[in-house]
C-alpha cells in the first residue's frame, strides 16, 4: 500500500479536523488560540509605543512566531504521512469556530424566541462588540444574523481557504492573523496607530477567504439569484473591504435586510444598509442563518481539500 502523499496526508487532517470542531467546537480550557493571545498580550505590554512601527513589528513578531513554528513542526511530522495528517486535524480543529459560532447565536435566538430579553443582551458580547444595553429583540436578531455572516468568513472559510494555499502553516498563520485584529486592530485610542498594521495585514489575509465565503453563500443559498444580486450590489458598501461580502450575501441568502446604525461601546457607526429591498430580520432568521452557515462551511472544506490537492499537484508539475 502507497503511502499518503503530502496533499493526501493534508487533506486526511483537515477533514479530520473539521469534524473534530462540528462534534467538540472548541475547548473550553486550554485552547491554543487563547494561549496565543496571553502571550501576544504580554508582548504587547512590553512593546507599546503609539506608532505604527513598533505595531508593524509587534505584528511581525506575533505572527512569525507562529508561522515558524507551524513550518517547523510540519517538517518534523513530514517524516511519517500519519503524523502529517495528526498535525493537519489539530491546526484545523483549533483555528475553526463554526460549532461555537452557532451555538452561541442558536443560544441568543432561544432567549428571543422565550421572550427572555435581559438574557439575550447578556450573551450578545459572547457573540460580537456591540453594546447590547439599548439594543431591541429585533436588533439583537439583526445583529446575530449579521454576526454568524461575517465570522462564517473569518472562524471558517478564510482559515480553510489559506490551508489550501499553505498547507498546516496557512491555517496556523491566518488565525494568528485573525486573533491580533481582534485584540489590538479596532480603532481605540490605545491601538489606533499600534493596533494599524495588525488591522491591515487581516484586511489582506482576509481578502480572499470574504469572497469565497460571498460564492459559497450564493451557492448554498435557497434563492441563489437574491444572493448573487445583493453580494454585487452592495457587497463593496460597507466600510470592511471584507464584511461587506460576506454579510451581503448572507442578506440575500437569508432573505432579510441588514446593516444601518450600530453601537459599540460610546462608539456609534452608520454603515450602509444591506439589501435595501428585502424584510427586517426576525428571530427565526437566526436559525436560518446558522442553518446557512453550516452548508458554506461544508462547502469551503470541500473546496479546501480539492484546492490543496491541486496545487500540490501543479507545483510537483512544474518542478519535474
Amino acid at each position: 500500500m502507497r503511502p499518503l502523499t503530502r496533499a493526501a496526508a493534508f487533506a486526511v487532517g483537515a477533514v479530520a479536523g473539521y469534524l473534530a470542531d462540528a462534534r467538540y467546537a472548541d475547548p473550553r480550557r486550554g485552547h491554543p488560540v487563547a494561549v496565543f493571545g496571553g502571550a501576544a498580550t504580554r508582548l504587547e505590554r512590553r512593546m507599546w509605543r503609539d506608532d505604527r512601527a513598533t505595531g508593524a513589528a509587534y505584528t511581525t513578531l506575533c505572527v512569525g512566531a507562529v508561522a515558524a513554528g507551524a513550518v517547523a513542526l510540519e517538517r518534523t511530522a513530514g517524516r511519517r504521512p500519519l503524523g502529517r495528517a495528526a498535525l493537519a486535524a489539530a491546526a484545523t480543529w483549533t483555528v475553526l469556530g463554526g460549532t461555537s459560532l452557532t451555538r452561541e447565536a442558536r443560544t441568543i435566538g432561544r432567549a428571543l424566541a422565550a421572550g427572555d430579553l435581559p438574557a439575550a443582551r447578556e450573551r450578545l458580547p459572547h457573540l460580537c462588540g456591540r453594546d447590547p444595553s439599548a439594543l431591541d429583540g429585533q436588533q439583537i436578531a439583526r445583529a446575530v444574523v449579521e454576526s454568524v455572516a461575517e465570522n462564517t468568513a473569518d472562524a471558517v472559510v478564510n482559515a480553510l481557504a489559506w490551508g489550501a494555499l499553505a498547507g498546516t502553516p496557512g491555517l496556523l498563520a491566518f488565525r494568528a492573523v485573525n486573533t491580533l485584529d481582534a485584540m489590538v486592530g479596532h480603532r481605540s485610542p490605545r491601538h489606533a496607530r499600534f493596533g494599524w498594521a495588525s488591522a491591515r495585514l487581516d484586511d489582506v489575509a482576509g481578502w480572499p477567504g470574504a469572497r469565497l465565503t460571498a460564492l459559497l453563500t450564493v451557492a448554498a443559498a435557497p434563492q441563489p439569484r437574491t444572493a448573487w444580486r445583493v453580494w454585487r450590489r452592495d457587497g463593496s458598501a460597507h466600510p470592511s473591504p471584507n464584511a461587506g461580502q460576506a454579510e451581503s450575501a448572507f442578506a440575500g441568502a437569508v432573505g432579510v435586510r441588514l446593516g444601518g446604525t450600530l453601537q459599540y461601546g460610546e462608539r456609534v457607526e452608520h454603515r450602509p444598509v444591506l439589501g435595501a429591498e428585502l424584510r427586517p430580520v426576525t428571530v427565526d432568521d437566526i436559525e436560518r442563518a446558522c442553518a446557512l452557515s453550516r452548508r458554506v462551511g461544508a462547502l469551503a472544506l470541500g473546496t479546501t481539500v480539492a484546492g490543496h490537492v491541486l496545487l500540490r499537484s501543479l507545483l510537483r508539475r512544474g518542478r519535474a
